[in-house]
Order: C-alpha cells, then structure tokens, then sequence
C-alpha cells in the first residue's frame, strides 16, 4: 500500500469572517478618531491632542485582534509569519532613507507590491506592523503612531483588493498599481493631514481648524493646509512610488510570487490510499 501526497496549489492569504469583523471595527475606529473633529461642537473642548494618547491605547489592541484573526483563520503559519516579518523590517528600514527630503519614501512601493501578492489581510497587518517597527527604530513613537499605523494599513490593504490578482499579468499590470501607489500616497498624506491639521498651533486664520465652524468652511481651509504645507511632499512621495513601482516592480512582483508559491502559505496536505 503506497501512500501519496497531495498538496494544493498556493493562493494568497485569504480573510475569514473573524479577520473581516476585526478589520470592520478597527477601521470604524479609525474613520472616527480621524473624522470626528470636523462634526465637533465648538464648547465641547475636543481635539486630537487630548484624544490622541485614549486613542493609541485603544486602536493597538485592536491591530492586534486583527493580526490574531488573521492567523488563526487564514491559516498564517510560521512562514507567513516570517514573511511578515522580513517585510516589515525591510520597508521599515526603507522609510528613513527619504526621510527630510521632499517626501521621497521608497517603503510605499514595497507596500503596493506586497499588498498585491499577498493580499488585503495580510496587507493590512504589513503595513501597520512595518509603520509600528519604524516608529520604533527612527524614534518616533508618539500619540500620532496609531494614526500612521492604521493609515499604512489602509494603504497596502487597498492594493490587496484590486481586482485582476490571478489573471492580470504583463505591462499592465504594474501600471495598475503605479496608478493605485501615486493615488494612495496623496490620500495617505491627506489622510494623516487630518491628524495633524487639528493640533497645529499658530496658523493662518485662512487654514486653521475652527471647531464648530460649518463642515463645508472647515473643509475648505483643510483643503488650503494641504496645498500650503504637504503638496510637495505628497508629489513627491507619489512620484517616486510610481517611477519604482514601474521599473523594479515587474522583477520584486515575480519574487513575491516564487515565494509565496514555495511557502505553500494556504496549502492544505492530505494523504490518500492508492
């Protein structure tokens, strides 16, 4: 009686109903916590400078829920935790390297490509754990962490649910995600403007926060604070993702994918008799 062994073909790391849960409620969360200060009353006294601190101790646990989630559903085994790991390290020792200049982080690139291959749950747990070990190596670990952690998240999340992930190959399919990257590197910096715009002291009466002012004034002045303080940095940020993702994309694309299909991440091994 011989035994034989069949394995089935790798596929990235799927959500389960428990990970999509966790995702939901944290990025409720986040759409709150980055949100809410446009609605706030002008006597209620609330700003991102006191919720900050509440916030960072709430959204942490929850990150972590999702990456509990994540594993025990979508079948993350020692490899896709070493995967994420080698990742994280790798594009968190990428982000200094454009520190200060015009923008330019080359990590954001990495997280379009990862998030293509690897898929939205794995995305999401990469990017918020690479902004968190970042954080940790560059010194910059304070109340607005949890806001670039979730925001990072959302990014590599958002290239794990373009459409086209087993069947687009080819020159079209970096140009996809060059797109997705220059798009997403300016919403993430308006994103995290929001954060910021709040607790900026000594602005211009023109772009200042006014809290209780009408939703339409208020938006209209944070559209002027980022014209006037992070254009150029957006540009920049999305122009290098696009000019990387286009020339060293096509090559990291294919070693993502030789090694997610040696790791087997989802495989399944079952034996038969014959």
């Amino acid at each position: 009686m011989s035994v034989t062994e069949r394995v089935r073909a790798p596929r990235p790391v799927r959500l389960g109903p428990k990970s999509v849960a966790a995702l939901v409620l944290v990025s409720a969360v986040g759409v709150v916590a980055f949100g809410w200060p446009l609605l706030a009353g002008s006597g209620s006294g609330l700003a991102h400078a006191q919720d900050a601190p509440w916030l960072f101790a709430a959204l942490l646990p929850l990150l972590v829920a999702v990456v509990v989630a994540t594993i025990s559903e979508s079948g993350m085994d020692a490899k896709a935790v070493a995967m994420l790991g080698v990742l994280a390290a790798v594009g968190a020792a990428l982000r200094p390297l454009g520190a200060g200049t015009a923008g330019l982080e080359p990590m954001f690139f990495l997280m379009v490509l990862s998030g293509r291959v690897l898929g939205p749950g794995f995305g999401f747990v990469l990017g918020s754990v690479t902004m968190f070990a970042s954080a940790l190596l560059t010194g910059g670990v304070g109340p607005w962490m949890p806001f670039q952690m979730l925001s990072m998240g959302w990014f590599t999340m958002g290239a794990g649910l373009l459409p086209g992930a087993d069947r687009l190959r080819g020159r079209a399919e970096p140009a996809m995600l060059a797109v997705y990257g220059s798009v997403a590197a300016f919403a993430y910096g308006t994103i995290m403007n929001l954060y910021g715009w709040t607790i900026v002291p000594g602005l211009g009466s023109g772009i200042s926060f006014v809290a209780g002012d009408p939703l339409n004034e208020n938006l209209v002045r944070f559209l002027a604070y980022c014209a006037a303080t992070s254009l150029g940095w957006d540009l920049g940020r999305a122009a290098l993702t696009v000019v990387l993702t286009l020339t060293v994309g096509p090559t990291l694309l294919k070693a993502l994918r030789r090694a997610t299909r040696r790791a087997a991440f989802d495989a399944r091994v079952g034996f038969e008799e014959s």
